[in-house]
């Protein structure tokens, strides 16, 4: 398996020593994921944390009318998971499908507790990531019960605009808790004040 994007990842946090690196060869295994194909879904336990080396998925939930409700998309360099499902083996409410086709590395919860156990530094990136995420997600909880459908729309595109043309009007209306119609409707007068 070619490790150097992991590797390339985690250096940018921190210098990995050649251990830390040949470790990761052997806990992580490649999967190549075809366009609409789960990697996990509802009911299911949240068996592998999945890094992104090429591709885009989507974590949605699915409520009792059928209607999906995206919570997360991941691109290259990306993690994605149900913390939660994964950490306490709960089944899922989640599901989490390839937008494009993608190739993951991916680690089952032993052996990333045992990368945790045995190497620090890792231990370490993993951490500033989930407390990344922890802020990250309470910022979106604050902006979606304070802000303006707009205001949700433009932080969106600030916030991932190498995302934009990759994810469809659908699955950005549903990420910022709209329809695909008043999303529109939102993208037309945003391009109204800037002419």
């Amino acid at each position: 398996m070619n490790i150097v994007p992991l590797k390339t990842y985690f250096s940018k946090h921190l210098l990995l020593d050649e251990m830390e690196v040949e470790f990761l060869e052997t806990v992580f295994t490649e999967k190549k994921v075809r366009r609409k194909q789960y990697i996990l879904q509802q009911g299911d336990v949240c068996q592998f944390n999945t890094f992104v080396v090429e591709g885009c998925f989507r974590m949605f939930l699915v409520d009792e009318q059928g209607k999906e409700h995206n919570l997360q998309f991941a691109i290259e360099n990306g993690w994605i998971l149900d913390m939660e499902s994964f950490y306490f083996g709960q089944t899922s409410r989640l599901n989490i499908e390839a937008i494009e086709h993608s190739i993951v590395y991916q680690i089952k919860k032993e052996d990333q507790f045992k990368l945790f156990t045995e190497y620090p530094k890792i231990n370490h990136i993993f951490r500033v990531l989930c407390e990344n995420d922890l802020i990250f997600s309470k910022k979106r909880v604050l902006q979606t019960i304070s802000s303006t459908a707009e205001e949700r729309y433009i932080e969106f595109l600030n916030r991932f605009p190498q995302r934009i043309n990759r994810i469809s009007n659908v699955q950005s209306a549903s990420y910022i808790g709209v329809t695909s119609e008043f999303l529109s409707k939102i993208r037309k007068e945003i391009s109204t004040k800037q002419r």
